[in-house]
Formats: C-alpha cells, structure tokens, sequence
C-alpha cells in the first residue's frame, strides 16, 4: 500500500530528486509546515495549504528556531521518522548537546568552561567562546583576558591544529578536511575535501550516533599539533549537498528507509 510521507527541510532541487525515487504521495514542506497529533495520528499542512493529510512517514532535514516542538510531537507519535525525533531534540540545544557528546567520547579535552548572559571571566589563556544555537562557524569567538559574555557562552581551549569533519551515513563514514582563510574552518570553503578516514575518529562517531540513536551524525574534531584529538561539536542535521558523494550516499539511505 502506498504510504504518504512527508520531506521537512529540504531545499526544491533535493525535494525533486527525492519525489522521483520515493512511491507514494510525497507532501513536501521546505520550512516547518503546520502540525498535529490525534488519536494516535500525525497531520501535516497539505503543500498547497487548507486541509491537513494524515502522514505514515516523515524525512526530516533541517534547522529551525523552533523545530523542538515539532520533534515533540513526532516523538509522540511515535511513527517512522528519519532520523529518530528523541535523538533530534536531544542535539537541538547545542550546549546540552555538547555536555551529552563529552560525557561519551573518547576525545573530551580539557578546560572547558561556561558563562552565563551578562557574567563575565578573566582568561589567562585564549580560548573559543561559542554560544546560540547555530552551527557553520557562526556566534563563535576568539577571547582572552577580561571578557563578558552577552549571551550564554562555553568557553573551550583554542587547539591549534587540523580541523575535520567525520561524517556517518548509515553504516558509512567519511572525513572531510575542513578549511578557511581563518580560524574558522568549514565545509564550505571551496578547498574543503575528503580525506583518508581515521580510524579512531571514526570509532568514536559510530559510538555517539548510537548513543543520540542518529543514522546520521557528522562530529567536527581538532586533530592538535601533538596529535591529540578534540571533539568541538556534534551536527545532528549535517550538510548533505556540499559534496555529490554525501548526496548520493544520502539519498540511497532514505530511499532505502521508505522502502523498509
């Protein structure tokens, strides 16, 4: 029986693709469309608006201020959603996200710290302020010395070294070299590639993407100077479309979940 699944997040280019290999009816929203849970039921806007229609499955991608509460009512519904919805809201608030990651990984650091809005810190070593709830290299900041914090900040050592992304998809993991012109570095700056995985890196994805139960997860580590290893964040909704290879890989996932 065909079933009607609904895709969250994703951008026109990639709700076409997925409308071609997904069957059934596929309502597509790519900003969070109106919802509801009764009687054991998930309703979601119909594309042109009016009505709501029942939904079997959904795919979610993306980040949104408020996208908690529709991770709410999904984990109460209880259906087949892409990744898990209690995985989702666990990593939505970037900081509880990180305490969870530090207290499983293998590569924790050292010295980090935290600022409430309005406290301030007297640092005798430069660390990264980090604070809100985006990622990209945005409302970050490099700080020394007397510094307050505008908005609830941790503080984490500044590690020089080499910063990577170790990405999961299902049972597969990449590493992508992460670049900038400044201490910021990125997947998107155009030099941005892949490199050879390692291993122990790789170990230590698959251990939190079980423990947030994400099939998809991508972690950005600082391989230092010495050679020690520093986890800096986890992305429960990486970037799937900077690279063909990530896309692909990606679209064989979800395709293959609809079908299960």
């Amino acid at each position: 029986m065909n079933e009607n699944i609904c895709l969250i997040g994703f951008d026109e280019p990639e709700i076409e693709i997925l409308k071609q290999q997904i069957s059934g009816r596929v309502i597509a929203h790519p900003s969070l469309p109106g919802f509801r849970v009764e009687d054991g039921q998930l309703y979601v806007d119909n594309e042109s608006g009016g009505w709501q229609s029942r939904v079997d499955r959904v795919i979610f991608h993306g980040i949104f201020e408020s996208d908690a509460e529709l991770f709410v009512a999904l984990a109460l519904w209880g259906g087949p959603c892409f990744p898990d919805p209690l995985g989702m809201l666990n990593c939505r608030d970037k900081h509880a996200c990180l305490v969870r990651a530090l207290s499983q990984t293998q590569f924790p650091g050292f010295g980090r710290g935290y600022v409430p809005a309005g406290g301030s810190v007297k640092l005798e070593t430069e660390q990264v302020a980090k604070w809100g709830n985006w990622h990209c290299g945005e409302n970050k900041a490099r700080v020394q010395g007397e510094w307050s914090a505008e908005f609830s900040s941790t503080l984490e050592p500044f590690y020089p070294g080499n910063a990577v992304r170790v990405v999961l998809l299902g049972d597969e993991v990449f590493q992508i070299q992460l670049t900038g012109d400044d201490w910021l570095k990125s997947i998107h700056d155009p030099t941005a590639d892949f490199m050879n995985v390692d291993a122990d890196l790789a170990e230590d994805t698959r251990a939190l993407a079980q423990y947030f139960n994400l099939p998809v997860i991508a972690n950005d580590y600082v391989v230092g100077e010495d050679g020690e290893k520093y986890l800096l964040e986890v992305n429960h909704i990486p970037n799937v479309t900077r690279f063909p290879l990530l896309w692909e890989r990606y679209t064989e996932l979800v395709i293959n979940w609809c079908r299960d």
